[in-house]
């Protein structure tokens, strides 16, 4: 017998793995594993696709007419230049389908999001990363590596895990050096988190340029993971090209309903910033008291350095906390064997990170 033989790229991919959502023993585990909203979804929200449910017989909106328009309004932006998605991974991959294939290099940052290769690969084309400077996205670097095959360049701000950022100039900058052949998209999945003066989720950039995306997600502020749900802010011609390869119903009605109530909600958003604005440096500072250094994180989580020794490492810390239901990330993946990404939880939950820690690395 002979097997379909899938088409070059495909057999490269590492598949993604997500976070582990269950761990050892049969109590409830504390989940910090996938960066999900530490207080969960707005009441409304739930309301709102729990009322969605008694329609499930039929279509979604096919345009998501009300969700764009709620974030047009949202965020002062024309929901005609506005694409939902499946998450902003169907969005990631879409773009890359649309405007990369073999022979032509898909760029990113050391270490940016894994999506992007594996997206890369996907459809025949080769990735390319440029090395970072002390665990944050080097502009020169990437400018550097850009050159005549360079299709896409994706820019993680924050980036995913390290929780670092590049300014609103650094993106001006990058754009403006980069080929006018290559497409940047700024992955701006954590931005509702940022309170910097200097960051720029890339508005400013797209409006400027046609040549430049913007892509957003429901799953991290607003915390519908489960629900599959992001955006792209784009140019016209972009905006046309993606509404050509995407499928016809992408985002179910459940998630737009939830998405338009979440966004509306604006207490409940302010409550989650203000939790994470207050518990995250508080467990930087109580990991520093242990011993351990962290990287500055202007999202909704934080990576942990552990020592070389290997009874203290964090593969070592990694089976401590799993076996007492604790589930952070690992990030050997990414090349970064030294470190666990911790997802910002509730205080309980948080407290007994800090516990654990201890416990731990007497």
């Amino acid at each position: 017998m002979t097997s379909p033989v899938p088409r070059p790229g495909i057999l490269e991919i590492k598949p993604y793995v997500g976070g582990k959502s269950s761990a050892a023993g049969s109590q409830k585990p504390i989940k910090l594993s996938s960066n999900e909203g530490a207080l969960g979804p707005s009441p409304k929200a739930i309301a709102a696709a729990a009322a969605a449910a008694a329609e499930m017989h039929r279509y979604p909106d096919s345009q998501s007419t009300a969700l764009r328009a709620a974030i047009g309004k949202r965020f002062s932006l024309d929901p005609a230049r506005i694409v939902c998605g499946s998450g902003s991974d169907e969005l990631i991959a879409l773009l890359v389908k649309a405007y990369a294939g073999p022979g032509d290099e898909v760029l990113y940052s050391q270490y940016g999001f894994t999506m992007y290769p594996i997206s890369a690969l996907t459809v025949g084309a080769t990735p390319v990363w440029a090395p970072e400077q002390g665990y944050r996205t080097d502009i020169d670097a990437l400018i550097a590596k850009a050159g005549p095959k360079t299709k896409i360049c994706f820019l993680a701000n924050p980036n995913n895990p390290t929780g670092s950022y590049v300014t609103g100039a650094d993106i001006k900058r990058l754009r403006d050096r980069l080929p006018p052949h290559t497409l940047l998209v700024i992955d701006a999945a954590y931005a509702e988190y940022v309170s910097r003066n200097d960051y720029s989720a890339g508005v400013e950039t797209v409006d400027g340029s046609d040549n430049t995306v913007m892509l957003r997600t429901f799953s991290k502020m607003f915390a519908l993971g489960g629900m599959r749900l992001g955006w792209a802010y784009c140019p016209p011609a972009i905006v046309d090209v993606l509404d050509r390869v995407r499928g016809p119903f992408n985002v179910g009605a459940a998630a737009q309903a939830a998405g338009v109530a979440a966004l509306e909600d604006l207490a409940f958003q302010d409550r989650v910033r203000a939790h994470n604005d207050r518990v995250l440096p508080w467990f930087v500072g109580e990991c520093e008291k242990l011993g351990l250094s962290t990287l500055p994180s202007v999202g909704n989580f934080v990576m942990v350095r552990f020592p070389d020794a290997p009874a203290k490492s964090a593969a070592a810390a990694n089976e401590f906390l799993m076996a007492r239901a604790i589930i952070p990330r690992a990030v050997a993946n990414y090349g970064l064997p030294e470190f666990l990404r911790f997802t910002i939880g509730t205080d309980e939950e948080m407290k007994a990170v800090v516990a654990a820690l201890g416990e731990f690395l007497k």
